[in-house]
């Protein structure tokens, strides 16, 4: 058997479901029970043909979409000169490179300096190391909702616990919960800052925390932006106490919401950046961006890692980042916003008005929510997974999220046509249509 044998796919959705239900642990879900074969910007095919319309871009990772061509030919030519070293044993320029372009797109008028990882959770982690070695204090602070990982220091920063934190506790001490503002559910911008100086004064010391971290617009909490508000009084509660503030854009970073960084649509310039997802448009890697004098403060040998900023996913990002300036994806990202926002509410008005409760997000970075009755506003996820199965049916893949996972995110490639948004928005009804009418079966159950 050749090599390429070997690797191609093979046999049918239902016959790797069952292999990969005897080889692989249960705990690593799949939202799709089809398996890949061929993808392309938008759209992709499984192993018995299927087409598919992408509207969740491997959880945000795809804003300039399944291979682009400028950067799958990067890491192509990477390829052929090397593709590991370690940049702590031999170091090579494209890491260089990267570095030095994400020091120049991070918002702050100061020196930067940019540390490259593998992983979101791997980046998150050494935000906090880095952190707590530039003030010499162990305490973080995260938000309700909030996602930042699942090795065990990023879970404790996680605000969720199903499916992410169940039964694998305890979690590093130091770490504390402020709520998040969400004023749909009561919890107004005031009322989590006053959540925040209770904490101080209960629980959390501000002299014992080393930084505050927030994601701009929350991910798997339901993809709710962080009021301009919010993000102006904790730069200010930051700079009062000495605590550093991070961002973490791992979901929301690399024009997602129509900015390079979704914390610039406040205005307000953290100490440090957590990037990933859709940095190198497919390939594993992450990094942290912050002050100069800050992502110094450890001594040599305190940050890295065997394969942090891998050579030819250094080049797959500078390719990446070099197609959304190119391609105007800033921009494309602002326009697809306003069409999804359009066409949600004409569909929602049009199929099922009192079940979408909310249309929310920045740019691209969409999302909706489903509930049963406008009255109580109680989360419908049944109703969301129904509409989600209906769409997968039709060949649209869609993603949920939320702290009761009854809310579709949009991650659709930035390079989709208006084609396939449109082809893909329709079958988005046609899927709400068909959920509607399962209702009464639904309710039988």
């Amino acid at each position: 058997m050749t090599e390429g044998a070997r690797i191609a796919p093979s046999g049918s959705n239902a016959a790797l479901l069952a292999r990969r239900e005897s080889a692989v642990p249960r705990g690593v879900a799949s939202a799709a029970p089809i398996f890949a074969a061929h993808a392309e910007n938008s759209e992709l095919w499984d192993v018995e043909g299927n087409r598919y319309i992408d509207f969740a871009g491997g959880i945000a990772v795809l804003n300039t979409g399944h291979r682009h061509p400028g950067v799958v030919a990067a890491a192509k030519a990477q390829e052929d000169h090397y593709t590991h070293t370690s940049f702590q044993v031999v170091p090579y320029e494209p890491y260089v490179a990267l570095a030095e372009k994400l020091n120049a797109l991070a918002p702050g008028d100061f020196p930067k300096k940019s540390l490259l990882v593998t992983t979101g959770a791997e980046a998150v982690e050494n935000a906090v190391k880095i952190a707590r070695a530039h003030t010499g204090r162990p305490g973080i602070i995260a938000f309700t909702g909030g996602y930042h990982g699942r090795t065990l220091l990023t879970l404790g920063l996680t605000g969720k616990v199903t499916p992410y934190k169940k039964d694998v506790g305890p979690f590093p001490a130091d770490i504390f919960r402020a709520p998040f503002p969400d004023a749909r559910n009561g919890i107004t911008v005031k009322d989590a800052l006053n959540g925040l100086e209770t904490l101080f004064l209960t629980d959390a010391d501000p002299s014992r925390v080393a930084a505050i971290i927030l994601e701009p617009v929350l991910g798997e909490g339901g993809y709710q932006p962080v009021p301009t508000e919010m993000w102006q009084a904790l730069r200010a509660i930051c700079d009062k106490h000495g605590i550093l503030l991070i961002a973490d854009e791992i979901q929301a970073g690399f024009g997602r919401t129509g900015k390079w960084f979704a914390i610039e649509h406040s205005g307000v310039v953290p100490d440090l950046i957590t990037v990933a997802k859709s940095m190198a448009g497919g390939y594993p890697i992450a990094g942290v961006i912050g002050r100069a004098d800050v992502m110094d403060a450890l001594a040599p040998g305190g940050l890295g890692g065997t394969y942090g900023g891998n050579p030819v996913a250094c080049a797959a990002a500078l390719a990446a980042i070099e197609a959304i300036e190119t391609e105007g994806l800033l921009a494309r990202s602002t326009a697809l916003g306003e069409t999804f926002r359009a066409r949600f509410a004409e569909i929602g008005a049009r199929t099922a008005p009192f079940r979408m409760w909310d249309i929310r997000g920045l740019g691209a970075m969409l999302a909706i929510e489903f509930v049963t009755d406008f009255d109580t506003a109680k989360p419908d996820a049944a109703f969301t997974k129904s509409v989600i199965a209906h769409a997968l049916r039709r060949g649209l893949i869609l993603l949920s999220c939320g702290m009761h996972g009854n809310a579709l995110r949009i991650m659709v490639p930035l390079t989709a046509s208006d084609a396939i948004i449109d082809e893909g928005l329709q079958i988005f009804e046609a899927a709400l249509a068909d959920a509607v009418a399962d209702m009464p079966a639904m309710a039988a159950e």
